[in-house]
């Protein structure tokens, strides 16, 4: 008999569909904000949308970090945290992807326990996984009044819907997770066309991380109820969505779609229900060998499916149940949707060959996904059968 705990994320709402800067500011005057500090990207501080972010928040607009990069790495956590330390903020405003999101949820645990340094948030690291779940650092210990984030998603990663973050620490070539429950956005507004300026590409790619998402959560060995329904009605959108968006991306119900796809593709997760080796590796892959993160779910999912079908054959028919193709193999529906998206399918595509196997594998072996695995996996080699699979 399944047994477990749900829990509720500390996300007092969702705006859907309507303007990011207007949505912003009325949730800023809702909360009594009035030093909004925003935290982006390079790349996402040029858009329109984060001008007009900073227009609507007209003077509650305390400055901006725009400094992150791709997989969230410590120096720009601390660098972001003392830029809104210096500004005096009472809210954080994530604009961007996985990669800004992450880092402005740990700027919080910086901002709380007063991290300085990038050695400082040791100190609070989650805990050692346990039955593939992380506690979070027992250090960590916000005020009374601790300072919060919102958030305006521009990509399809869903990061904005958990209380982790998947920090890099450059020192060691990892990533490493962070958690607590006051990480979580306390708002999240979903706009379509904060995603217009988003390269189709990443857009895509990031859309199979939500595929990944839900598959993977779907083929759970925990997985119930609420997993299943969640995870199916996410696939069912984004297999559709995603080649829809392709061929028309002015379609905005169809960006909206997607959305609705990721979130649902995140949902299960409150359940209590993990991810697995697409995941974990992934994460090394980021890491280790700067893959992008929508393109490590592109070349290792299919092959996770296909190592784990002695596991999980049962589980693995209701991924193709979800593509409306129940007697395809779960695999390849999500291989052949790879190569309809024109995303990369192989490690090779993607710059990492045989000869870094064995540092993924053994370094894959320290990350909880890994270990939730639905067919286990005890060591380093059974990691390398799964990377050849994907080479």
């Amino acid at each position: 008999m399944l047994s477990g705990i749900h829990g509720h994320q500390d996300i007092e709402r969702v705006v859907y569909g309507k303007p990011a800067g207007a949505a912003l500011r009325a949730e800023a005057e809702r909360l009594g904000a009035h030093r909004v500090f925003v935290t982006t990207t390079r790349s996402v501080a040029q858009s329109a949308l984060l001008a007009d972010v900073i227009k609507e928040l007209g003077d509650r607009y305390a400055g901006v970090y725009a400094g992150i990069t791709a997989h969230s790495p410590r120096p720009c956590v601390i660098e972001g945290a003392q830029m809104a330390r210096d500004a005096k903020a009472d809210l954080l405003v994530a604009v961007g992807g996985g990669s800004a999101i992450d880092a402005t949820k740990v700027m919080l645990i910086a901002l709380w326990q007063g991290a300085t340094k990038i050695e400082d948030l040791d100190l609070y690291r989650a805990g050692r996984p346990k039955e593939g779940a992380a506690p979070p650092s027992e250090a960590i210990r916000p005020p009374a009044d601790a300072i919060r984030m919102l958030a305006v998603p521009t990509t399809l990663s869903a990061a904005e819907f958990n209380a982790y973050a998947g920090i890099s620490d450059p020192r060691h070539g990892i990533k490493e997770s962070f958690g607590h429950r006051l990480i979580v956005p306390r708002v999240i507004v979903l706009d379509p066309a904060a995603t217009l300026a988003t390269p189709m590409e990443l857009m895509l790619s990031t859309g199979l991380k939500a595929v990944d998402h839900a598959v993977e959560r779907l083929c759970s060995q925990q997985a119930n109820p609420f997993a299943i329904g969640t995870a199916s009605e996410a696939l069912k959108l984004l297999s559709h969505a995603l080649p829809a968006h392709k061929e028309k991306p002015d379609d905005m119900e169809t960006r909206l779609n997607l959305q609705f796809g990721m979130w649902l593709s995140i949902g299960a997760g409150t359940s209590g229900v993990g991810v697995g080796a697409s995941h974990g590796i992934g994460h090394v892959l980021g890491a280790a060998c700067h893959v992008p993160h929508g393109h490590t779910s592109c070349v290792m999912l299919p092959s996770v499916l296909r190592w784990n079908l002695p596991a999980n054959a049962d589980r693995q028919k209701r991924v193709s149940e979800a593509f409306g193709k129940p007697d395809r193999p779960a695999a390849d529906l999500v291989a052949h949707l790879v190569a309809t998206l024109g995303l990369p399918g192989s490690l090779s595509e993607v710059g990492v060959g045989k000869d870094r196997f064995r540092e993924i594998a053994e370094k894959s072996m320290h990350d909880r996904a890994v270990l939730n695995n639905p067919r286990p996996i005890k060591g380093p080699s059974e990691v390398i059968e799964i990377l050849e699979l994907a080479a």
